[in-house]
C-alpha cells in the first residue's frame, strides 16, 4: 500500500532528493567514499556549500550584503543566537503560538522584550492584527507560519523596524522580500533537507552592532567569516538541502511552490469546510498552507480514534494532531504531492459515507 506523508517534521522530500542523497551515502562523487566520511574541507564539498548558497540567493532573489548559513542545534538554537547578536536595549515579538513563545523567553534572558501582541486566549487560532511596535526596538520578531496551531502570515509584514523571522515550516513555500528582514532562519527539517541543518539568512551589516561579548559559536560573524566551515558542518543534511533547492529550481521555483501549496491547501480546505464530520481549529483567513488543522466536529467526536485508525490502514501518515490542539494535522510541505492530499480527502469522503 502507498504511504502518505503527512509528517509535521522530520518531513516528506522530494524522492529523488532521498535516492540521490542516498547514492551519496554510498559513494560520493564517485570518490570510492561515503558523504559521511568525507572530510567538510575536502575539495569536493566545498562546491556543494557553495551551489546551495547560490541557490538559496537565486530562488530567494536574496540581495547582495546577505549571507546564507548552514548551522547546527536548530531553530531553538536561532532562539538565542537572534538576541545574543541583535537585542541592544529592547526587542518586540508576536506571540503566534508555541514557537514563538520559546523564542521570547530566550529573549527575555538577554535584555528587555515587548511582546506586542498574542493570540494565546484563542489558543492561537488567529494571527493578531492591530498591535503597535515601538519605534526605538532593535527588532521585530515574528514566526511566520505555527506549526502546531496551523496559521500562517503569507505576506511578508511592513513594519518600520528591523524584522527578524522565524520561517522554519514556510521557507521556499512563497516569494519573500528578504531586504524587509535582518535575519530569517529556520530548521531545514519541513521544506528543505533531513533535520540536522539549520539555514540563517543574515544582513551582513546588521552583526556586530551589540556591546556583550558573544560567544564565538553562538555569534554570527564567526559563521559568515568562515563560510559556514568555522567547525565541522552537518554535511548530510546540506548535501540533501542542495538537492531540495536543485528540485525546486527545476519545479519552477518558489513561485511554482507557491501555486502549488495554495492548490493542495484549497482542495484540503474545501473538504473540511463541506464534511459534516469535520471542522477546521484556526480562523480562515490565517489557516496555514503548510499545516492544515481539523478536529472532527462536536456531535461526531468519539470517532476521532476511528477516523485515525481507518485512515492510517489506508496509508495516512502523521495525521495525528499536535496534544496542544487534538484533532488531526496534515503537514503539506514543498515535497507533497497532490495525489497525496487526494488521498486524504478520499478517505474523509468514505468515513463520512460510514457514518
Amino acid at each position: 500500500m502507498k504511504k502518505h506523508n503527512f509528517n509535521a517534521g522530520p518531513s516528506i522530500l522530494p524522492r529523488e532528493v532521498i535516492e540521490d542523497t542516498a547514492k551519496a551515502i554510498l559513494d560520493f562523487n564517485g570518490s570510492g567514499l561515503s558523504l559521511m566520511e568525507i572530510s567538510h574541507r575536502a575539495k569536493d564539498f566545498q562546491p556543494v556549500v557553495d551551489e546551495a548558497v547560490a541557490l538559496f540567493k537565486e530562488l530567494l532573489h536574496i540581495p547582495e550584503g546577505y549571507s546564507v548559513l548552514f548551522l547546527g542545534g536548530g531553530a531553538s538554537l536561532q532562539f538565542c543566537m537572534v538576541p545574543y547578536n541583535f537585542l541592544e536595549k529592547k526587542a518586540a515579538y508576536l506571540n503566534t503560538g508555541t514557537w514563538a513563545k520559546k523564542a521570547l523567553k530566550e529573549a527575555k534572558g538577554l535584555g528587555q522584550t515587548i511582546e506586542v501582541a498574542t493570540s494565546a486566549d484563542a489558543n492561537f487560532t488567529y494571527i493578531p492584527k492591530d498591535y503597535t511596535i515601538p519605534d526605538d526596538v532593535d527588532y521585530f520578531h515574528i514566526t511566520t507560519n505555527n506549526t502546531i496551531f496551523g496559521t500562517e502570515l503569507k505576506k511578508d509584514l511592513d513594519v518600520h523596524v528591523p524584522m527578524v523571522a522565524d520561517m522554519s515550516s514556510d521557507i521556499l513555500s512563497r516569494p519573500v522580500d528578504v531586504s524587509k528582514y535582518i535575519c530569517i532562519y529556520g530548521g531545514a527539517q519541513k521544506n528543505l533537507a533531513p533535520a540536522g541543518v539549520t539555514f540563517v539568512i543574515v544582513k551582513n551589516d546588521a552583526v556586530g552592532k551589540v556591546s556583550r561579548y558573544i560567544p564565538t559559536m553562538l555569534n554570527y560573524q564567526t559563521h559568515i567569516d568562515g563560510g559556514s566551515m568555522f567547525n565541522t558542518p552537518p554535511v548530510v543534511p546540506i548535501y540533501a538541502a542542495l538537492l531540495t533547492l536543485r528540485w525546486i529550481k527545476a519545479q519552477g521555483g518558489v513561485e511554482a511552490m507557491e501555486r502549488r501549496a495554495i492548490e493542495r491547501a484549497d482542495m484540503l480546505y474545501a473538504e473540511i469546510d463541506s464534511n459534516k464530520l469535520f471542522q477546521g481549529t484556526a480562523v480562515k483567513e490565517d489557516r496555514s498552507r503548510m499545516n492544515i488543522c481539523f478536529v472532527m466536529a462536536p456531535e461526531y467526536k468519539e470517532l476521532e480514534a476511528d477516523f485515525l485508525k481507518f485512515a492510517t490502514d489506508n496509508g495516512m501518515v502523521g495525521i495525528k494532531g499536535h496534544r496542544s490542539v487534538g484533532g488531526f494535522r496534515a503537514s503539506c510541505y514543498n515535497a507533497m504531492p497532490k495525489e497525496s492530499v487526494q488521498a486524504l480527502i478520499d478517505c474523509m469522503q468514505a468515513f463520512e459515507a460510514m457514518h
